[in-house]
């Protein structure tokens, strides 16, 4: 799954994608950065990895969810005409100053292949070519999650693998670009069960649906 709606997505996707909107639509601070990030005027831009993570895990699995305390309120966008640091804090003080107070971390996707293999070891990556190509490598298939609102309010889905493991708390590896020992090493630092009692951690790959 890619985009919802996305036309042929399956009606269960569609069932999903409509279960993590009304979890987002509850939240009044995470609208609000939804309609800054829009508003914002950078390209392609989208809100996603641990800050959905945290907010679902947090209202099913743990003690709730303050959108202030995260990390990092992590903004993917997408801009092939600057891939440099600049354009990363440029954007991310653009956001700051429209909404103080939430620890905003934009980045650009299109300029990833420039630094990933400095920062975490292995040969050249390719660029990518769309914000759906870069979701599709986050490091677990519960982190490989963005949303945006539209024009209309209407909040879009990109979820390349699905939204299982994220709506229903399972904490498992992507191994699209994330090596085993970088994902070891986010486990030990996220303690998932510990910070979510509930949340399965596991190794096993996700169950394909009958037809796909």
């Amino acid at each position: 799954m890619t985009a919802l709606p996305a036309g042929r997505a399956e009606p269960a996707d569609i069932e999903r994608g409509d279960e993590l909107r009304e979890l987002v639509g509850a939240d009044a601070r995470l609208m609000r950065a939804l309609t800054v990030v829009r508003d914002s005027g950078l390209p392609d831009a989208w809100i996603g990895a641990g800050v959905l993570r945290d907010l679902v895990w947090g209202r099913r699995y743990g003690t709730g969810f303050d959108l202030r305390a995260v990390r990092d309120a992590d903004v993917a966008f997408f801009d092939p005409a600057d891939l440099s640091r600049d354009n990363d804090d440029r954007a991310t003080a653009r956001l700051a100053t429209a909404e103080p107070g939430l620890p905003w971390e934009a980045k650009n996707q299109a300029a990833v292949h420039t630094w990933y293999p400095r920062r975490f070891g292995g040969p050249p990556v390719p660029p990518f070519r769309s914000i759906a190509e870069a979701v599709a490598t986050w490091p677990e298939y519960a982190t490989a999650v963005a949303i945006r609102l539209d024009p209309d309010n209407h909040i879009a889905v990109c979820a390349p693998h699905g939204l299982d493991d994220l709506l229903d708390g399972v904490w498992r590896r992507n191994p699209t670009r994330v090596s085993e020992q970088t994902s070891h090493e986010r486990l030990a630092r996220h303690q998932p069960a510990h910070r979510w009692p509930g949340v399965r951690v596991t190794t096993s790959p996700p169950a394909r649906r009958e037809g796909r």
